[in-house]
């Protein structure tokens, strides 16, 4: 559950009713992760406290936002929570994996905690595998998203306005009976088990992913924070869908050495 930061006299407010709760999907290549990584450090989140659970396996590290020496060496841990009041957005960053079969003990939890916190909706961020798409997977963009009913009578319209392309259901049985269409998100990790549990408490979540492999998944990141950025509009202006190239997305320090230190730029 959720545990405020002890910051004394003048700390932040917890309060979030009204907020929007924007979290990851710990699934393939960890891009929903990523992209949250972007949110934080690009608008500057300010940490108000930590989900505790016994679902993910424990961690700790240094600040993964550091910007300077002074706060570099404050501690991370495996679900921290962050801020913004002025655009009415809290994030849950989830930084290590599910415990086996304590999937939906967390989901119910972190569910709970929605509800009493009073959030107004949750987007989570995820991604699948690409090699397990259908042939109307593979047709048009490698984005998705999905809204519960109680969503839907909200942003449905922009959903089309946005022209997104709602994720497709595939054959329960392909080859045997292609009629019978059901939910798959391969490699999505909680993902369809959130969004399914959501429909049924009357919840408001969309789920917002991309079909990627496992590999350098920076590209993947930028392109769902992006996707974000075009129904949220967190930051204003033309955003890059390239890497590293005149991105408006600010590059947390810890991704520094990500996939290790990099060529020699005497090899270029």
């Amino acid at each position: 559950m959720f545990a405020p930061c002890e910051r004394g006299e003048g700390s932040v407010s917890c309060g979030f009713e009204g907020f929007t709760l924007l979290m990851p999907a710990v699934s393939v290549g960890n891009v929903g992760q990523l992209a949250i990584d972007l949110v934080i450090s690009t608008l500057n989140m300010t940490k108000v406290g930590y989900f505790y659970t016994d679902c993910l396996v424990p961690m700790v590290g240094n600040n993964p936002y550091a910007t300077a020496e002074e706060n570099s060496m404050e501690l991370s841990i495996n679900a921290e929570v962050y801020s913004l009041p002025s655009k009415k957005l809290v994030v849950l960053q989830i930084r290590s994996p599910f415990i086996k079969n304590k999937y939906r003990p967390f989901c119910q939890t972190l569910l709970s905690w929605v509800k009493s916190s009073k959030c107004a909706r949750v987007i989570l961020l995820s991604s699948s595998h690409a090699y397990q798409r259908d042939d109307e997977q593979l047709l048009g963009t490698p984005l998705r998203y999905l809204v519960t009913p109680d969503l839907e009578k909200a942003v449905g319209g922009l959903m089309q306005e946005l022209n997104w392309k709602e994720m497709e259901k595939v054959a329960a049985y392909p080859g045997i009976n292609n009629t019978e269409k059901v939910l798959h998100i391969p490699g999505g990790g909680i993902t369809k088990l959130l969004f399914t549990e959501s429909c049924s408490k009357g919840i408001q979540m969309a789920v917002l992913l991309k079909f990627c492999s496992e590999g350098d998944n920076i590209p993947d990141a930028f392109a769902l924070v992006n996707y974000l950025n075009e129904w949220l509009q967190l930051i204003k202006g033309e955003v890059s869908a390239v890497p590293y190239t005149s991105s408006q997305w600010k590059i947390p320090s810890s991704w520094r050495l990500l996939f290790g230190n990099g060529l020699p730029p005497a090899l270029f």
